[in-house]
């Protein structure tokens, strides 16, 4: 892959786009679009290259997630996921959990997902209260995670559980048919992001040995913030800078196109011209900060950190003020679901909540730019 973003946006547009409005409709999991993003090479995007991947690494990310946001805020944030996930194998995987899980993905097309966050802890995902009892060559986890996003679609989930090291967190690898776990499929009802299949996943009795734990004992903390942060932070970046420049294609086209009984279009009216010029600078404002946030997190920069909790805050926050302006330009037809404004819109709110919040970012941000520990 030599132009990730532009081979993204064609794919996106033949493999994503047709089934954008059915997922959301039905509130079903993209499987066609991951079908394809097996068979197309995308699921590998970050793989190593002795591995059979392209190698590539958050700056790709980012660029991947961005373009199939243009076309659907579902299936880039489950792809954004299964970057994440693959990366905490890439970066402190055993040789053989390597093996194992890239050759699946890359021969089979299977794909990864995170089941971190907990109903007692929320956004702060990574202190988990589920238990892990050690006993020798295996460990026993029990508890439940609350929103677990393409439950049951992916093969590979990603655990946060106590270490044996008081204080300390292990990450770990739950494959799909691991006896012990269910999911609550009932409880998904997303007001946007209907595809997500996201829904709880109950862990009753599960047995794994040590070899599925990803890393040295107690390093899950380290991952959470050295890995999982910078590419979930930035592929949520992308994920929203992508809903906000579908909002401009929308809305603008269908300014163009809204004609009135004289001639005239609806983009004649300074009004409407005002709301599609500030759409577009926004949208353009955070696909910016968030690639140069992603080329800073790359490179190493002194400030990508910062770079990187400042864009997704401002991607998030475009999406949600393009969404407002582009239902006032599309008005009845709009809020009629004529057009795909009311769905997008709905995608963006979840951009606040969805862990870390909104509201954490910023005062993580401020202690990013004071010096101070995070979190």
């Amino acid at each position: 892959m030599n132009n990730v973003y532009q081979e993204s946006k064609d794919f996106a547009a033949t493999y994503i786009l047709p089934y954008t409005e059915m997922i959301d409709q039905e509130s079903k999991f993209p499987e066609e679009a991951f079908k394809e993003l097996g068979n197309k090479g995308f699921l590998k995007l970050l793989v190593p290259e002795e591995f059979g991947g392209h190698g590539k690494g958050l700056v790709e990310h980012a660029e991947a997630v961005l373009a199939f946001a243009e076309s659907c805020s579902t299936t880039a944030l489950c792809y954004m996921m299964h970057n994440v996930a693959l990366m905490c194998i890439v970066t402190h995987g055993s040789e053989e959990l390597k093996r194992k899980i890239f050759s699946d993905v890359v021969e089979n097309g299977k794909f990864l997902a995170l089941a971190y966050s907990e109903f007692g802890t929320g956004t702060h995902f990574y202190n988990p209260e589920i238990q892990a009892q050690f006993n020798g060559d295996y460990t026993k986890f029990n508890g439940t995670k609350s929103m677990v996003t393409s439950a049951t679609y992916a093969s590979y989930y990603l655990v946060l559980a106590p270490s044996v090291e008081e204080g300390k967190i292990n990450n770990w690898v739950f494959p799909l048919e691991t006896e012990g776990l269910s999911f609550e499929m009932s409880n998904w009802n997303g007001l946007g992001m209907r595809g997500n299949s996201s829904c709880p996943m109950h862990i009753e009795n599960v047995a794994l040995e040590a070899s599925y734990r990803i890393g040295e004992e107690g390093s899950g903390q380290e991952q959470v913030f050295n890995v999982v942060a910078p590419f979930f932070i930035t592929g949520l970046g992308s994920v929203y800078s992508g809903t906000a420049l579908h909002m401009f294609d929308v809305a603008s086209n269908y300014s163009v196109d809204r004609k009135y009984p004289d001639g005239s279009s609806l983009s004649n009216i300074e009004t409407v011209q005002v709301h599609i010029g500030t759409i577009y600078k926004n949208a353009a404002a955070a696909r910016a900060l968030t690639l140069d946030a992603a080329t800073a997190g790359a490179n190493g920069d002194a400030d990508a950190l910062a770079k990187i909790l400042a864009a997704r805050i401002v991607a998030s926050e475009a999406a949600i003020e393009c969404g407002k302006l582009a239902m006032r330009v599309g008005g009845g037809k709009a809020y009629n679901k004529a057009l795909p404004t009311e769905r997008l819109l709905r995608d963006a709110y979840a951009g606040q909540i969805m862990a870390p919040s909104a509201d954490v970012l910023n005062v993580w941000l401020g202690k990013a730019l004071t010096g101070q520990m995070i979190p």
